[in-house]
């Protein structure tokens, strides 16, 4: 019960100052000392030379540690800090540190300031900062499905699963779900060089993101008070290649009535991806503003959610 009031605290901590950029400066960010220790156990476990089995057991074994080693250091925390108001406060602040929602906000409304401000160009190179495909000869309306696409996949992986784990299993599940999440985004790749050392760490995260994705995609459809968003969810959110994204995105796109996914490239290879809300039309740059909208309007509600049962529990 307490872990529901931590994650709230933490939740409203991280929308109103996020990570500031002054401590950032100094002392980086938990994610990045995690994918700094990700990619030196990749660097000395993943090599090529080994057969695809060998390259899978390693994987796994380095996934599993780092995912213990991230949880073991969470209870750490929880354990150490002093009791009573104080100590909860600073396992809200260290919560916090692994929220997403006002960055994430942040760096998706970046694209739609940079259309309204300095152009395309501009747009672009927001947009690069928060996705892996090419965004160098993206028009308007692709940069504008990549930013929604990106907004809606992220809520649940930034917002919603981190509030899910950190609610049930305080600070362990909280640290052991980014390291999750951290170790999918960097070695969790289809590629050569990752799909066999990494197959591990993606499927936990497609494990980890099970509920949290179609809670995120139930959320989208219920603050957007649309029929046509619960259609297309529980019509489209299955073609993703993902069995999590869809979820999030289909939704999106039946609430904004605008089509998502298709097509795209990561460097030089091509992903035919099936569209969702296929009979709809492209977005342009308005609709990020309106995605923006609406996923405020989620983060709401997943912090009244969490409140309602915290006090639920105190009944």
């Amino acid at each position: 019960m307490i872990a529901l009031w931590i994650m709230l605290a933490g939740l409203a901590i991280e929308a109103m100052v996020g990570w500031p950029d002054a401590v950032d400066r100094r002392i980086g960010h938990p994610v990045r000392w995690f994918g700094w220790l990700v990619e030196r156990t990749e660097r000395l476990g993943n090599r090529q030379s080994r057969s695809r089995s060998a390259r899978i057991a390693t994987g796994g074994l380095v996934t599993l540690f780092l995912v213990a080693l991230a949880g073991l250091i969470g209870l750490a925390i929880q354990l150490l800090l002093p009791a009573g108001w104080l100590g909860l406060a600073l396992i809200a602040l260290v919560a916090s540190s692994l929220i997403a929602a006002r960055s994430l906000r942040e760096h998706v409304a970046a694209v739609a300031e940079a259309f309204d401000t300095t152009g395309i160009e501009a747009a672009r190179h927001s947009l690069s900062r928060i996705v892996g495909r090419a965004t160098a000869e993206l028009d308007e309306p692709a940069i504008a499905r990549a930013a929604i696409e990106s907004l809606a996949e992220n809520t649940s992986d930034g917002v919603t699963a981190p509030l899910f784990w950190g609610a049930l299993f305080g600070l362990p599940g909280l640290f052991a779900y980014k390291a999750i999440n951290t170790l999918d985004s960097m070695i969790g790749h289809r590629n050569a060089r990752y799909e066999a050392f990494g197959k591990v760490a993606a499927r936990l995260d497609d494990l980890a993101n099970l509920i949290p994705a179609r809670l995120t995609g139930t959320l989208f459809t219920f603050c957007a008070g649309s029929g046509r968003a619960i259609k297309v969810m529980s019509r489209d959110a299955r073609k993703h290649r993902s069995p999590n994204a869809g979820w999030p995105e289909s939704a999106m796109a039946g609430a904004l009535a605008i089509r998502l996914s298709g097509p795209r490239a990561y460097g030089t290879e091509t992903s035919e991806e099936p569209w969702l809300n296929a009979e709809a039309g492209d977005p342009d740059a308005a609709d990020i503003r309106r995605a923006l909208a609406l996923y405020q309007r989620v983060v709401v509600a997943a912090a009244l959610l969490l409140a309602a049962l915290g006090w639920a529990h105190l009944l």
